[in-house]
């Protein structure tokens, strides 16, 4: 196989999961920066300014589209390095180069905001500025990604034992807006440590505070940031009691049921998230998970940010003209 049509054969979305309009894009918004980075990595490594014309020297065996879409079919499918070595006729330490490059460049990108070309948030301060501005409702969720178990011995093995699933695992916070729209997925913790505890040491409570007119739908998990911001936070209604009449349990059933409606849009995030192989199992080294992690929700916030705005219309009764009894 030549490198020519391994390149038509890993830039399809089913390889790469983008479309060949976000594939141009991407070229043309990174490779300036990858071109900068080489060669600030050059100046450093003579001590000064070069001595040869440009274009001298040794060529690169991949161009930066060919990195791109290795570390894209990477990032999508699961491919070993071994394995896209064989398709490229590279060695395996040349397609483990080019992901680490590029896997840098897209996770410092940020997160593409709806109707808003060009703007992009990357922390979340961010974000909590974005949705106090624009009215915008989040939602919150807590995501959990399988990774490897550590080696017998290693301190804080068990930190990252979910409780829920049994399995070791890193968490992370996702938000979205009232449409399913990625916004913002980070805040990564061991498995084992409670949502609410992760409100905490990440700084989400203290975002609330610091925005009063900022609003969210969370879930069960973040109980306790409902009740610490009742008039911001919305969760679902606590069970009621076995004794307590039909009726009542007919109004809970009702109102969980409508929470869980207007929370489903941020399920649906999350799984757009899982369509990335690293996002269903994570086999790699934990030190790289939160670099590959926001290098895949960035990329899944572009395409979300392209789907239109629904208006949500009114159903308040308004008479059309004035009615003389």
């Amino acid at each position: 196989m030549t490198k020519k049509w391994a390149r038509a054969a890993l830039s399809h979305p089913a390889f790469c999961g983008v479309s060949s309009q976000h594939l141009g894009e991407l070229l043309d918004e990174l490779e300036p920066q990858w071109q900068a980075r080489c060669e600030g990595g050059r100046h450093d490594r003579r001590g000064g300014a070069r001595h040869r014309k440009a274009g001298a020297g040794p060529k690169y065996e991949l161009t930066f589209r060919d990195r791109l879409v290795v570390t894209l079919a990477y990032l999508r499918t699961g491919l070993t390095q071994e394995a896209l070595a064989v398709a490229y006729g590279v060695g395996s330490p040349t397609i483990g180069r080019a992901v680490g490059e590029v896997r840098a460049l897209l996770a410092q990108r940020g997160f593409a905001v709806p109707d808003r070309p060009g703007l992009r948030l990357r922390t979340l301060e961010d974000v909590f500025a974005y949705a106090e501005a624009e009215g915008v409702e989040l939602r919150l969720d807590g995501a959990e990604t399988q990774v490897r178990r550590p080696k017998a011995g290693r301190p804080g093995r068990r930190a990252f034992v979910s409780g829920k699933r049994k399995q070791n695992t890193i968490k992370s916070t996702t938000f979205s807006d009232g449409q399913g729209r990625l916004l913002f997925s980070g805040a990564e913790r061991p498995g084992r440590m409670h949502d609410q505890t992760a409100v905490r040491t990440e700084g989400i409570a203290e975002q609330f505070r610091r925005r009063p007119r900022a609003r969210a739908r969370v879930g069960s998990g973040y109980q306790g940031l409902a009740k610490e911001f009742p008039d911001q936070v919305t969760a679902p209604p606590k069970k009621p009691r076995d004794d307590v009449c039909e009726g009542d349990k007919r109004a809970w059933r009702e109102a969980r049921h409508r929470q869980s409606s207007a929370r489903i849009c941020v399920e649906h995030t999350n799984a757009e998230l899982r369509q990335w192989a690293p996002m269903r199992r994570f086999t790699g080294r934990r030190e790289t998970y939160a670099q590959t992690q926001r290098a895949i929700a960035g990329l899944v916030s572009d395409r979300a940010a392209k789907r239109p705005t629904r208006r949500e219309t009114s159903t308040e009764l308004v008479l059309a003209h004035d009615v003389t009894c």
